[in-house]
C-alpha cells in the first residue's frame, strides 16, 4: 500500500461522486424535463450508452497514450460535459442533456479502468487488496454524491443546476490528484507487434465468461433498482432527502466492505464470494418486495450495495486470471463494453418499468438475471471442481 495507490482511491471516490450524484438527479431532472415518463431514466441510459460506445475507444488510447494521459482526458471530459448538463437543465433542454450524459460516458469508461491500474502500483502478491482498496475509495461517493445533491438542489434558482455545476470542481479535484500519481512507465506498442492471443480465444475461457457474465449482470441489476430508487421513493411520497439517504447507505454498503474483501477472496478464493453477492441479490428483492416504507428501500438497498461489493470485486478478480499482461487492454475493454452495455439495457429499462409497472415487478424481474449469475457460478465452479480432481 502506498501513497499512489491512495491517490488512485481518491480519485475513485471523486468518480463515484460523479456517478451518485448523476444517479441521485438524473432520473427526477429526465422526469421532469422529458415529452413522456417512461424517457425519465433516457440521461442516465446516456450515461451508460456513452461508457459502452466509449470503453473500446478509452482501450485504444490506454494502449497509445498510457493510464495517465487517458484519465486525465476523462476527467478533462466529465469537467465539459457537468457545465454542458448544467446549461441543458437552466435551458430545460431535455435532449442536450442526454447528449451531455453521452458525452460524459467516456470519463465513466475511464474511470472504471482505476479498478485495474491499482495493482499495478503494488507487488503482485498485493493484488487483491489494490482492486479492494481502490474500489473502497468509493466511500467517498457514498457521503459526497448525495450530500452534494441535496445541498445544491435549490442552488441558482434552477432544480439541481448547482449540482452539475458543482461537478465540474470534483473533476478538476480529481484531475489535481491524479496529476501526483506515477504509474509504472508506459510503452506504447511496436506496430506490428503481439497483443496476445484473439479476444474469441480469450472469450472460450469458462472463466473469462462467468467473471464476465457475473461482473456485468451484477452490475446490470445493481444499476436497474439503484436508478429506479429516486422515481420510486417520489412515486411512494418520500421526500427526495429520504432518496438521498438511501443512496448514501446503498453505495456505503458497496464500497465499505473494500476494507475486507481483498482478504476473503484471498483466503477463501473469488467463486466463494462472488457466490455469497449473489446471495445478498437475492436478500435484496425479498426485502424489496415486503413494502415501500423507508426502512424497506433503505434495507433493500444497503443489501445490494455489499452483494454487488463482493460480486463485483469477486469477478474483477477473478477475471485477472484469464488474460496475459499484453493482453490486457482488449480483455479489459471487452469486460467493461459488456458491462457499459448491459447498464445501459438495465437504466433504460429501470425508468420503463418504474413508470409503467411499478417497483414491484421491478423488483421481481431483477430475479431472471440473479438467477443466470447463480447458474453461472456454479457451472464454473463444477469445471474447477473437475479440473482439480483430474489434476490429484
Amino acid at each position: 500500500m502506498n501513497r499512489h495507490l491512495l491517490l488512485l482511491a481518491l480519485c475513485q471516490g471523486l468518480f463515484l461522486t460523479n456517478n451518485v450524484t448523476f444517479i441521485a438527479i438524473n432520473g427526477l431532472v429526465g422526469l421532469a424535463l422529458a415529452p413522456v415518463g417512461w424517457m425519465a431514466t433516457l440521461p442516465v441510459t446516456g450515461y451508460v450508452v456513452g461508457g459502452a460506445l466509449s470503453a473500446p475507444i478509452v482501450a485504444r488510447v490506454q494502449a497509445h497514450l498510457g493510464r495517465k494521459r487517458s484519465f486525465q482526458i476523462g476527467l478533462l471530459v466529465a469537467a465539459a460535459t457537468a457545465a454542458s448538463c448544467a446549461l441543458a437543465v437552466s435551458t430545460r433542454q431535455f435532449w442536450l442533456l442526454v447528449a451531455s450524459t453521452l458525452a460524459a460516458g467516456f470519463y465513466s469508461a475511464n474511470g472504471q479502468l482505476y479498478r485495474f491500474a491499482g495493482p499495478e502500483l503494488v507487488a503482485p502478491a498485493f493484488k487483491e487488496k489494490a482492486i479492494s482498496l481502490v474500489l473502497a475509495g468509493g466511500i467517498i461517493g457514498a457521503f459526497t454524491g448525495p450530500n452534494l445533491a441535496s445541498a445544491t438542489k435549490g442552488a441558482f434558482g434552477v432544480p439541481f443546476a448547482g449540482a452539475y455545476i458543482a461537478l465540474i470542481g470534483v473533476a478538476l479535484l480529481s484531475l489535481a490528484a491524479l496529476s501526483f500519481i506515477e504509474f509504472p512507465p508506459h510503452r506504447t506498442p511496436a506496430p506490428g507487434a503481439s497483443t496476445g492471443r484473439p479476444l474469441s480465444e480469450l472469450a472460450r475461457q469458462p472463466v473469462f465468461f462467468v467473471s464476465v457474465a457475473a461482473g456485468a449482470l451484477g452490475y446490470g441489476v445493481m444499476n436497474l433498482l439503484m436508478a429506479a430508487t429516486p422515481i420510486a421513493m417520489q412515486q411512494c411520497q418520500h421526500p427526495f432527502s429520504s432518496a438521498a439517504l438511501v443512496l448514501e447507505w446503498h453505495v456505503l454498503g458497496m464500497f465499505v466492505p473494500s476494507f475486507f474483501t481483498g482478504h476473503a477472496i484471498k483466503r477463501f478464493g473469488a467463486l466463494p464470494v462472488m457466490s455469497t453477492g449473489a446471495l445478498l441479490y437475492l436478500v435484496c428483492v425479498a426485502v424489496a418486495l415486503s413494502g415501500v416504507e423507508l426502512m424497506q428501500f433503505l434495507g433493500a438497498l444497503l443489501a445490494l450495495g455489499v452483494g454487488w461489493n463482493f460480486l463485483y470485486t469477486g469477478a474483477t478478480t477473478l477475471f485477472t486470471t484469464a488474460y496475459l499482461p499484453e493482453e490486457k487492454n482488449k480483455a479489459q475493454g471487452a469486460m467493461d463494453t459488456c458491462v457499459f452495455a448491459t447498464m445501459a439495457l438495465t437504466s433504460f429499462a429501470s425508468g420503463a418499468l418504474v413508470t409503467t409497472q411499478g417497483w414491484t415487478w421491478l423488483s421481481l424481474g431483477s430475479l431472471v438475471p440473479i438467477s443466470a449469475v447463480v447458474l453461472a457460478l456454479v457451472w464454473l465452479a463444477a469445471i474447477q471442481r473437475t479440473a482439480r480432481a483430474a489434476a490429484a
